[in-house]
């Protein structure tokens, strides 16, 4: 039966109560799409040798952290935990990389068995991207550089036959294609890292790519971009870049391509350093003519420390033309002595000093400057393979690839059986429960997450929207209003809703 229009907004512009009941449904459907639209960023992709938004044209511009708690030594899949398995840590690292205007992690080791949703919904409401590595540190989940023949394998593009959970490749597409926010995927990183191993290894880098990428075009909805992470040895890098970003037979639909070149690079180290004296300007001058987007897929010599970070002014500057931003190598202090954060025994997290100093050199970035596309690198096409494309008779330009290997055509055409398929949850809260201290030790008070708009990503003109201070000094509580404010088209869609239900029922 039909109740009374008085609690209602007129709004509804209901006259009967027929045409309330019509109105009504069609509002919950609209409400189901605004609702599907606020838990959804605009998926990426390439024109040119940019990274495009879908939706609005914008160049996206690479404004990230390398994200692997625990170091690659602590992943362990018979744990059942992996760096995007915990909400709860996922919450907390989300609220700081908010407050630091951060865009997009790189995820080194996943184990494409557990679930994620709840990690990727969290990056997803606060507009940050994922660009999440297929392989991992253990033996048969990646190819050996030393013997790239012997580990490309169908167990390898699989499953391991010695390990319950060692589902790669492909399997990790399955676990990350749902999500809006999954950029991309590395198939590789630095399997070439010297003169030898620039010789044997190149075609079994394309290889990968192109089979990851005919899966994807076989059980993705969406295309999902595929590249390369490079280990910056400037007497191969050159020569890389230029095998994987031509097009063989000059089709540019060639999928054995990468769609985008990462760079490993920590030749900027300390305050004296200069644009020329990092060798940033050489940079330039090599990808000057590149066709894919290029970027720092790890940055930040810690020698000296603390960290400045005053590569970030030359990063995202004028001069850079060629590059899409960059990703911090890297947001929890491990071994190596690379974090923006620590974190406790207890489960707690203390911003280290690199933390601030990265957050104001981020402060001062130019984010419209940065979101604006040059059309002639939007158009840039490939050149065709040849050998000519390396400088170096020692790299291997050798551009017959090895076929799939026997049994992963099958799973290519027929997709894997029962995989673990990631979907973009309702995220419950968005208050971060644990403690964490900022550099003078006090506790930052009231850290929480704070949604974005439909199809927003984070930018660095955000910084300080987490609800709580990243800096020294802790942030005051928001008022009442302050929040309401903020989350006032939610508070609009929540009444009518309830608006609707009663009206319905």
């Amino acid at each position: 039966m039909f109740h009374k229009l008085s609690a209602c907004p007129q709004a509804i512009g209901a006259h009967t109560q027929q045409d309330a009941h019509v109105n009504a449904i069609q509002y919950l459907t609209a409400l189901g799409l605004l609702a599907g639209a606020a838990l959804a960023v605009n998926p990426v992709v390439m024109k040119g040798a940019d990274f495009v938004d879908s939706t609005t044209n914008d160049r996206v511009m690479v404004i990230g952290v390398d994200y692997q708690p625990g170091g690659q030594s602590g992943y362990n899949p018979g744990s059942g935990i992996d760096p995007l398995s915990n909400g709860t840590v996922c919450l907390r690292d989300a609220a700081l990389m908010q407050d630091l205007g951060l865009n997009t992690i790189r995820v080194y080791n996943v184990d494409p068995d557990l679930n994620h949703d709840q990690c990727a919904s969290i990056f997803n409401e606060v507009g940050i991207y994922m660009i999440v590595d297929v392989n991992s540190p253990l033996g048969g989940e990646s190819i050996d550089r030393s013997n790239p023949s012997g580990s490309y394998t169908a167990s390898y593009l699989n499953r391991g036959e010695t390990r319950l959970t060692a589902i790669r490749t492909f399997a990790v597409v399955e676990a990350f294609k749902g999500y809006p926010n999954t950029m991309a995927f590395f198939a590789g990183n630095e399997i070439i890292n010297d003169i030898p191993t620039s010789k044997d290894n190149p075609p079994y880098i394309r290889a990968v790519q192109r089979d990851l990428k005919n899966y994807i075009a076989k059980h993705s909805s969406r295309s999902i971009p595929v590249g390369y992470s490079a280990a910056d040895v400037r007497e191969v890098l050159q020569d890389t870049w230029a095998y994987l970003q031509c097009a063989i037979d000059g089709n540019d639909k060639d999928v054995s391509r990468s769609d985008f070149f990462g760079l490993n690079s920590y030749s900027w180290c300390g305050p004296q350093a200069t644009f020329q004296s990092a060798g940033y300007d050489a940079l330039v001058s090599m990808f000057s003519a590149t066709t894919i987007p290029v970027f720092f897929s790890e940055y930040g010599c810690n020698t000296p420390s603390p960290r400045i970070f005053n590569e970030v002014q030359a990063l995202y500057g004028p001069q850079m033309t060629v590059l899409s931003g960059g990703l911090v190598y890297e947001f929890t202090q491990e071994a190596s002595d690379y974090g923006l954060i620590n974190v406790n025994d207890n489960g707690t997290a203390s911003l280290l000093v690199d933390y601030d100093n990265l957050q104001s050199q981020m402060s001062k970035l130019n984010v419209t400057l940065l979101q604006s596309s040059n059309a002639s690198q939007t158009q840039a096409q490939p050149p065709a393979c040849s050998s000519g494309v390396v400088s170096s008779s020692q790299f291997g330009a050798n551009f017959t690839l090895p076929n799939t290997p026997s049994g992963a055509q099958d799973l290519i055409n027929n997709g894997l059986s029962n995989p673990q398929q990631g979907k973009i949850v309702q995220v419950s809260s968005t208050q971060v429960p644990v403690a964490v201290y900022a550099t003078n030790g006090s506790q930052i008070e009231d850290l929480a997450i704070k949604p974005l708009q439909a199809n927003q990503a984070n930018t660095p003109n955000q910084a300080g929207t987490s609800g709580g201070s990243a800096s020294s000094t802790p942030a005051p509580k928001h008022s009442e209003a302050t929040l309401l404010a903020s989350h006032m088209p939610m508070v609009f869609l929540v009444g009518l809703f309830s608006c609707i239900i009663v009206l319905v029922l």
